[in-house]
């Protein structure tokens, strides 16, 4: 999806989006979702706000079920008073139907994004327990060192990289079930700046 809206952005083939422009897009992807502003884009991406105004309207017209889920979950905050991870684990928003519109927007805004950002620490710990049971059985001279939002990195011995990197990426790709693959890049370097 990144890639995607890179490529549209940029004006490249999707097979040539670099990095930092995937970087960039997913930016734009996750601030549209949560309320960014033509001002905000247009500063983002050093374009004009009208040009920025008419991406959100074709970005949007292309992706409806965005618009559709927002919606939906704001209601659905509205409703019950929270909001849910996949797993279960809640959001309360006392400010949801709040008088003061500052207040109950920045609800909205935190209805929209708790459910996917919690589902993601969610799924990002379940990796980490199934890491770390794959690593104590796997004799390898290796080890979880942090976690950074969706990122696990590891110290290992040089000669075992691969094995680690196949291991690692099998136990986080199964952290889920979703209707989607769960897809793990792996990076390798002398340190975390390499390995991206």
């Amino acid at each position: 999806m990144h890639k995607a809206t890179a490529a549209e952005v940029f004006g490249v083939a999707v097979e040539q989006v670099s990095s930092d422009q995937r970087r960039s897009a997913k930016a734009i992807n996750f601030g549209l979702i949560y309320g960014m502003s033509a001002f905000g884009l247009a500063k983002q991406l050093g374009i004009s706000r009208a040009q920025s105004q008419d991406y959100i309207g074709r970005y949007f017209t292309r992706y409806p079920g965005v618009q559709e889920y927002m919606d939906h979950t704001k209601a659905i905050a509205a409703e019950q008073g929270y909001v849910e991870t996949i797993y279960g684990r809640r959001l309360y928003l006392p400010d949801i139907k709040a008088s003061n519109a500052i207040a109950r927007q920045a609800a909205e805004r935190t209805a929209i994004n708790a459910p996917m950002q919690g589902t993601a620490a969610d799924i990002i710990k379940r990796a980490m327990v199934s890491v770390d049971a794959w690593l104590a059985s796997s004799g390898l001279n290796a080890r979880m060192t942090m976690q950074v939002h969706d990122e696990l990195i590891f110290e290992v011995d040089t000669s075992q990289v691969d094995e680690l990197v196949v291991g690692i990426k099998s136990a986080m790709e199964g952290a889920a079930e979703l209707l989607v693959p769960l897809i793990v890049d792996v990076g390798v370097g002398d340190n975390w700046d390499q390995a991206h």
